[in-house]
């Protein structure tokens, strides 16, 4: 049975910030964020925003009368819930009115969550093929107003809905999953913020990478050379790109171009959107398909999800025919375009 990503759409908040504006009121020459980082811009939400309404927008958009009916569970990856009880999945629930015959839960891993939510939502299709899964990505990165980490900061969401049949993205069933117990990044409920040993994180973001992509050669038996691209996990573009660039030592220059130029497509939005924990991931995949002109039905991609703490995942899933039609790429250019800039001043009233 054909299972995967039927349909895909994301939300972000109307505000952002110009990093080139954070980085002269913080005193810091603009290149260090804007090449350093690879950052542009970063989704400021207001305080009337928060994961669920993120979570409901993306999902709003993608969905019709159909899949209220046959939706038959909802997994949300986040690790911005906003009750150590209650599953954000449920307000979503009830906001897109979705029929009562469901099971709504929260699933937390730092930024992998989601990737574990799509599993869970294959082996249910796989076990009920007429029914159908929305995987909701929805998370707002907070450091803290002249913190370390403020200036890879962002907002936003993903909505996937998963079901047998799919006419974006078809899975294999090849996943490698790794973990390790290692404290590079946590928030413990006693603190607001969450507190990152910045180095030793991309230490093990990158060597999770290459272990798990070792283990994954080792089962699968594909080479990077038979990826048409690789979208990554981005904290923040410039890292993605470290991780690739690993990657690219086992392949031959023309494939190494090819590869790079699909990976400078999938960090377009998220260059403009900024860090979106558990939706990371999957915005880049949307960025990849609305950007690229010469992705094919056919086209394996290779994903990359890692959350800190840390779990990571390498997984592949190959195109299907008319996927792009299945496209919001007008009306997401359009979220990008019209939202309002602020000033450094108002970004930190806001915060």
């Amino acid at each position: 049975m054909k299972i995967g990503i039927d349909k895909i759409g994301f939300a972000m908040p109307e505000y952002y910030l110009d990093i080139r504006d954070l980085a002269i009121a913080r005193g810091i020459e603009p290149d260090k964020f804007t090449k350093g980082l690879l950052q542009l811009e970063m989704s400021i939400p207001p305080v009337s925003q928060d994961i669920v309404t993120l979570g409901a927008q993306a999902a709003f958009e993608i969905l019709d009368d159909e899949d209220l009916e046959k939706i038959d569970m909802i997994i949300v990856g986040t690790e911005s819930g906003i009750d150590q009880s209650k599953a954000s999945a449920v307000f979503i629930h009830g906001l897109l009115d979705i029929q009562p015959f469901v099971r709504a839960i929260e699933v937390k891993e730092a930024c992998y969550g989601a990737t574990a939510a799509l599993d869970f939502a294959k082996n249910h299709v796989m076990n009920n093929p007429e029914s159908k899964v929305l995987v909701i990505a929805s998370d707002i990165a907070k450091y803290g107003v002249k913190s370390s980490g403020e200036s890879t900061q962002g907002a936003g969401s993903c909505a996937m809905l998963v079901s047998s049949n799919p006419r974006i993205l078809e899975f294999n069933n090849d996943n490698v999953c790794l973990t390790r117990d290692v404290m590079d990044f946590w928030r413990p409920n006693y603190s607001q913020y969450a507190f990152v040993e910045g180095r030793f994180s991309t230490e093990q973001y990158l060597d999770c990478l290459t272990t798990t992509w070792s283990r994954f050669v080792e089962k699968s038996q594909n080479k990077l050379s038979d990826f048409s691209a690789v979208c990554l996990h981005l904290p923040y573009p410039k890292l993605g790109l470290k991780g690739l660039t690993l990657l690219l030592e086992q392949v031959e220059e023309e494939k190494k171009e090819e590869l790079l130029a699909r990976f400078n497509e999938s960090i377009l939005y998220s260059q403009r959107v900024g860090n979106i924990y558990t939706g990371s991931l999957f915005l880049s995949f949307i960025s990849l398909l609305e950007n690229s002109s010469v992705l094919v039905a056919g086209d394996r991609i290779g994903f990359f999800s890692y959350g800190s703490g840390a779990v990571g995942e390498f997984f592949a899933g190959e195109l299907v025919e008319g996927f792009e039609n299945q496209l919001y790429i007008a009306e997401h250019k359009a979220l990008l375009e019209n939202r309002k800039m602020l000033t450094v001043e108002e970004y930190e009233e806001i915060f």
